[in-house]
């Protein structure tokens, strides 16, 4: 898909990809790609028609979001659509706000965002019950983009990169135990890396506890985001994201891509990837 931000000339060229990989049965990712304009328009994703039905509002810029289903519980796939689609029922109510946004306003905007994302979780807690361990989880990483503002809400260990200038940074931090030792200092990132507690999650939609962070970045045209699963960064390393991403390439190619590279690493689990890229129109 590519779209011009008529308001800075810019346009976007955007394409989402989900791949089962080569180990697991089923496929418990979920993405969205959808601008919204006069109305929600949505491009791609791999959401259900009833997922996504109803959920349409007026004016405003472009939704990214990825979510996993958490490996180990029972429907991850319902637990990553259910919050993907809550995060564009609230995006669609609200859209019309989206324009001349205030500090204050950004403030609630990403207070709304957060809220959205906490209610899904106490939502699938009173519906399922019981031990933590039966309740369906994911993890979410969005980008709400109203140029040349992205706003970012992340829980878990899905991510997000920009690419500018030359150079590739990562936006989020996984929220795992792995991730926590190396902040205190207790392991090493190879330590970590190795460990088989290393990768639980900390923080997750349904999960025993949830820590939505959420922030923002200002965008320059020729940025290229970057939203992913841990079924790539499994496997694709930074060096060949920063390739991907600095390549002339279509957003639809970079995916495809990205993707290829997961599966001939191993695979080894459900891969999904958003990639944006911006330049003057």
């Amino acid at each position: 898909m590519t779209e011009t931000a008529t308001e800075s000339a810019v346009t976007m060229d955007c394409f989402g990809l989900t791949d089962p990989g080569k180990v697991r049965e089923g496929n418990e990712d979920h993405f969205l790609i959808a601008a919204v304009s006069k109305s929600v328009d949505v491009r791609y994703t791999s959401l259900s028609q009833e997922a996504i039905a109803h959920r349409f509002g007026a004016a405003g810029g472009y939704l990214f979001a990825v979510a996993d289903g958490v490996a180990g519980r029972p429907e991850g796939d319902l637990a990553s659509e259910r919050t993907v689609a809550a995060v564009l029922g609230y995006v669609g109510q609200a859209a019309a706000c989206f324009q001349g946004l205030t500090a204050a306003k950004e403030h609630d905007l990403l207070g709304k965002l957060e809220e959205t994302i906490r209610g899904v979780h106490e939502g699938l807690l009173a519906e399922y019950g019981g031990s933590s361990s039966k309740v369906p989880a994911t993890t979410l990483t969005l980008v709400l983009l109203v140029w040349p503002r992205a706003y970012l809400v992340h829980v878990g260990d899905s991510r997000a990169y920009v690419r500018r200038r030359g150079r590739l940074q990562r936006l989020t931090s996984d929220q795992t135990f792995g991730e926590y030792m190396v902040t205190v200092g207790a392991w090493t990132e190879a330590q970590a890396a190795r460990s088989g507690s290393g990768a639980a999650l900390s923080s997750a939609v349904g999960g025993s506890e949830i820590l939505p962070v959420v922030g923002l970045v200002d965008l320059e045209p020729g940025d290229s985001l970057l939203l992913c699963t841990d079924g790539l960064t499994k496997h694709v390393s930074d060096d060949q994201i920063a390739a991907a991403l600095a390549s002339p390439i279509d957003a639809q190619t970079a995916s495809r891509q990205l993707v290829a590279e997961a599966l001939a690493g191993g695979g080894t689990d459900n891969v999904t990837v958003v990639v944006v890229k911006t330049a003057l129109a």
